[in-house]
């Protein structure tokens, strides 16, 4: 309970929900306490009354009983209604936080865990703890009128209360050794769920490459064995709770037939009159409820505790560390940067993808990173972002150092358009919208028609409200990065990278998107790695990348002339374009 409440007062304070409206729900609740303690001692006395044919006084009691039902029962209609507004209020909150942290998580600890991690905490445990304020309060309100019960009863037969009290203490005992078991059962099954959860958003995401690559068949035996060890998972918790379960309702079916067996004993020896026994009998089961309700407790406040440990992961755990960005912060970026002695690798036990590699870039200098496969062209765009941090050297954009920069300083004027661009389910004119909230439907349109998509736009019915599917399914691989080109030129930040941006393009478009990323030219700091080198034959310089160093560096002439491997990779382009 220590936890649960250090857990509880983290939530709160997280999503600081109205006090106002939390103190007005537990006043109206306090009626409703009061009239659940009420309810049975009137029951017994319109019994009491039938049996002594005292019918008016009969009617009178049947009618404080409507008169206190129906106000409990509309003050239950709005406590219900201004707790499900909190419950809104409060998840919202909470879920805009952990999904904000998950943004924040850094890129290799993202690459490294699946979407069901984040999934499942972004979904089922945030709603757990957007639930406790609503929940709480209506334990503490069951909790109130079950001991309103007990003092009830204490007044009128102790003996009767220690019996009750007996039979509480049993059934706390038997609920804290299932919940202690169940405890590990569940954070199993919660790390099942997680991977079930994950792989089936790759399915969904990745259907048509599946069908395209005929593995139907593995993805469904995989999905297979997945669903088995989330339900065998599932099923060990129940049964866990299963078993309990029994335990504690024999127990309670044999304390109910001794509490009549006391009762009868206590009505023979003139101890207590059948008129209180039948108001205690009365109350049995709000007391059984009050066992059952301490039991939800503490299973709620278990699973509570769970949810709350697994949110906190994610908020400032070091399960999932946060990207990390200094205080200094550059109002007006030039657009010059430099690598200077730089070595990275994406594990700790790999090679290094970057060797001590040194090179500068000038503000408003259109540069080309050329090389085979794996040479490390993606890896400096990626540490320019600061997507991973480099493990030895210094970055510097305009003379500072990357690490020394906020966030804006470096993301906010850097804009990268990547082989494989993510477009986003909603309309084309959205897409743009969430890249830049106060974009104009002019800039929208300018920035297509650079892309060369204006035309494209125009041919579809709903033309810029057109929703375009998760990924830009409804698009062919030329139209998203076409899109993305555009997404990212409407951004106009000063630095701008495009990664193998042209890869999906036709001849005619991409010498359309050339012509564009001209025009760009002394304006922004463009930096370009191509898989075709007819893309960067304009460029102020080209930078040969092998094995993570620059080994050549010079114009696309000066490169065809002193550099070998350039001219290798230049005829071979020549060859299998004839």
């Amino acid at each position: 309970m220590k936890i649960f409440f250090k857990n509880l007062a983290y939530v709160y304070k997280m999503s600081k929900p109205p006090v106002s409206k939390m103190v007005l729900y537990v006043f109206l609740n306090i009626f409703r306490i009061a009239a659940s303690i009420v309810f049975p001692i009137l029951e017994a006395r319109q019994i009491v009354a039938l049996t002594n044919n005292k019918l008016h006084q009969l009617i009178l009691i049947s009618l404080v009983i409507l008169l206190v039902n129906t106000l409990a029962k509309l003050i239950h209609y709005f406590t219900d209604k201004m707790g499900d507004l909190l419950y809104i209020e409060i998840i919202e909150k909470i879920k805009i936080k952990v999904a904000s942290s998950v943004l924040r998580v850094e890129t290799n600890t993202l690459n490294s865990n699946s979407t069901g991690v984040f999934l499942q905490r972004i979904g089922d445990d945030c709603d757990r703890l957007g639930d406790v304020f609503g929940t709480i309060i209506e334990k503490i309100k069951d909790i109130f009128q079950g001991l309103g019960v007990f003092i009830a009863v204490f007044i009128i037969n102790r003996t009767v209360f220690m019996y009750s009290l007996l039979g509480l203490i049993i059934n706390y005992l038997i609920n804290n050794k299932r919940n202690k078991v169940w405890k590990e059962y569940n954070k199993a099954y919660k790390a099942d769920a997680e991977k079930m959860s994950g792989f089936a958003s790759e399915l969904v995401r990745g259907a048509k490459d599946i069908k395209m690559l005929n593995s139907e068949d593995s993805f469904s035996n995989r999905i297979v064995t997945l669903t088995r060890k989330v339900n065998d998972s599932f099923y060990a918790r129940t049964v866990v709770s299963r078993r309990y379960f029994f335990a504690r309702s024999a127990v309670r079916d044999f304390l109910d037939f001794g509490l009549v067996v006391l009762l009868v004993l206590l009505i023979e020896h003139d101890i207590l009159a059948a008129t209180y026994a039948l108001i205690i009998y009365n109350y049995m089961y709000q007391i059984k409820s009050f066992g059952g309700t301490l039991t939800d407790f503490m299973s709620f406040a278990a699973n509570f505790d769970a949810s709350c440990e697994r949110v906190k992961e994610v908020l400032e755990g070091e399960t999932f560390p946060k990207e990390s960005f200094g205080n200094v912060h550059l109002k007006n970026v030039n657009g010059d940067f430099e690598f200077k002695k730089v070595s990275f690798r994406y594990e700790e036990d790999e090679k290094y993808v970057l060797d001590n590699i040194s090179f500068k870039v000038n503000a408003n200098e259109t540069v080309a990173f050329v090389g085979r496969s794996g040479a490390g062209k993606s890896t400096i765009f990626n540490l320019l972002c600061k997507l991973y941090k480099a493990n030895k050297g210094e970055i510097t954009i305009d003379g500072v150092n990357i690490n020394d920069l906020d966030k804006d300083s470096i993301r906010g004027n850097i804009t990268i358009i990547s082989q494989n661009p993510y477009i986003f389910n909603v309309s084309i004119k959205d897409n743009f919208k969430l890249v830049k909230k106060n974009v104009t439907m002019s800039e929208i349109q300018e920035a297509c028609k650079a892309a060369r998509l204006d035309k494209f736009i125009d041919s579809l019915p709903n033309k810029y409200d057109t929703i375009i599917g998760e990924g830009g399914v409804n698009l062919s691989g030329g139209e998203r990065q076409r899109l993305a080109i555009a997404r990212a030129l409407v951004q106009k930040t000063e630095i701008i990278l495009f990664d193998e941006a042209t890869s999906a393009l036709d001849n005619k478009t991409q010498e359309g998107i050339q012509k564009a990323i001209e025009g760009m030219k002394r304006e922004y700091t463009i930096l370009i790695i191509a898989h075709r080198l007819s893309t960067i034959v304009n460029a102020d310089r080209i930078l040969f990348i092998d094995k993570g160093k620059v080994v050549a560096e010079g114009t696309h002439k000066e490169l065809l002339k002193n550099c070998k491997q350039y001219q290798e990779l230049y005829k071979t382009e020549l060859i299998n374009n004839k």
